[in-house]
This record gives C-alpha cells, structure tokens and sequence, in this order.
C-alpha cells in the first residue's frame, strides 16, 4: 500500500463533496448505502478519508476487505463489513490478529457467489467505488492495462460491482509518471468499463457527474473538471477538432489521432 498523500486526500474530500450534495439532494440517506471499494493504493486512500467525515453506521458491501475498511472500523464510522477475502498490510494484519475481539462482530466473510452476486449488489442499492488506469473523455474506463497492452492487473469483481450499483464511481489521480501520463485521454487504450456504465469520475482536480448526459456533455464535464492543467487544454483541442471534423457527431472522434497520446508515450516516454 503506497502512503496516503495529499493527492488522495483531495479525491476523499471531492467524493465526500459529492455524496453530502447526494444526500442534500434526498438521492442518498444520511448513513449513505452500502459502500464497494475496489483494491488498490488509491481505493484504499479514498476510502480512509471517510473517517474525516461526518457519515455515521456506514456499511460496507465489497468483495475484498483493505486497510482502510480495518480504518472505518477503528475511528467509529462502520457498523459492518462484508466481504469474500480480507487482503491487508503486513502492520495492519499484525494489529488485526491482536485486536481480533474487535473486529470480530463487525465483519462477515461470505462466498464470493454472494458478494458479487448482481441481485444482492442491486438490491441492496450499492455505492461502487473502483479505481481507473484511465478514463476517456466520454466516460469509458480502462481498470486494467498500460497503454492497451501491458496488463497491470486484473479486472475481478469491479464489473459485477459497475454494472449493478446504484450509483458507480471512479476514482484515478489526472496523472501518472511525474506528469508524464495523463489519466484523461481522447480515448482509452483498453476498455473495461463502458460509458454505460460509469456513473461519476474522480479526480484530485474535481468530480464529473455523467448521470444523464450526452456524449458532448460529458466530454465537457470530465475535461473541465477532472483533467490535469498540463492537458486540459490539449484535450479541449482534440475535442473542438473532432466535433468539427465530424459535423457535430454524436460522439465525435478522430479515429486517425484518438490513439495518438498512447502512441505518444511509448515512442518519447511521455504524452506531452
């Protein structure tokens, strides 16, 4: 688990800006709903800061039970924790062992044909909160690859979790590599997640709510309000030239330069 520095920091306190404006809306009860969180340094990170919020008897509904699970649970926020596996630091397993009487009425493990199961997700009305390698710019999400060909991880049970959520989020810092990547693309280089699916997008720099818009619109939203300085501008220009060169399509792409960023970084070692 890499340390939680004030990149997630700022993805916490965007995600918690936005349930509060959920449950100031009536879409979401005070305790929210229960909550998935995908594995990862960045999930966890997120998923920590909730101890800095003012939610109370949160639940959590996931497959894998992190760090940051075992966090909720010590600062007083969750009342329970389901899951199918606990995957936790060597420091955290230590303190878990010595402090199994605590834990030990708050969790529940169950096979994973019930924790994934699509029904029980959509029923319970579930909070999906996974992490992207990179997002495009009409909300299609790639969770698993590097430049479309480099696998870094698999995709477990974030699509059964995406698909049936009551409201599905992800989370990726704008960028990676020093600056080198950005997170935001023209379009992703591997899709795991279609635009579909993908409710919200998170970045430190802001949050994008898809729900309901059109292809346009939701190029605008997650460029202005999730993409890095150092490519927003970038990213405006590929869309204005793609809404021209399409005559305003639907969903305008430039086929011949959609790729271009991800050919980009393999030939210089940067998107830039």
């Amino acid at each position: 688990m890499a340390p939680i520095d004030d990149v997630s920091k700022r993805m916490a306190e965007n995600l918690i800006q936005f349930l509060n404006s959920e449950i100031k809306k009536g879409r979401l009860p005070k305790n929210l709903l229960p909550i998935q969180s995908g594995v990862g340094s960045v999930a966890n990170a997120v998923l920590s800061g909730l101890c800095k919020s003012d939610f109370e008897n949160l639940d959590f509904y996931s497959e894998v039970l992190q760090d940051s699970v075992l966090d909720l649970i010590d600062c007083g926020k969750l009342r329970s924790a389901s899951a199918s596996s606990i995957t936790i630091s060597p420091k955290r397993l230590k303190r878990f062992y010595e402090n199994i009487s605590e834990y030990k009425d708050k969790i529940i493990l169950r096979p994973q044909e019930i924790s994934n199961h699509p029904e029980i997700i959509r029923r319970l009305g579930v909070i999906s909160m996974n992490t992207a390698i990179e997002v495009d710019i009409f909300g299609n999400v790639n969770s698993t690859h590097l430049a479309g060909i480099n696998m870094m991880n698999g995709i477990g049970g974030s699509g059964d979790f995406t698909r049936n959520a009551y409201i599905s989020i992800f989370a990726t810092e704008s960028t990676a590599l020093e600056g080198r990547v950005s997170s935001i693309v023209p379009m992703v280089s591997h899709v795991d997640h279609t635009e579909h699916d993908v409710m919200v997008i998170i970045t430190e720099n802001g949050v994008a709510d898809l729900r309901g818009l059109s292809p346009k619109e939701r190029a605008q939203s997650i460029i202005e309000n999730c993409a890095h300085n150092d490519y927003k501008e970038m990213l405006k220009d590929y869309y204005m030239r793609a809404v021209k060169e399409t005559n305003g399509a639907h969903t305008p792409h430039m086929l011949k330069e959609a790729l271009s960023w991800h050919e980009r970084l393999l030939q210089t070692g940067t998107m830039k």
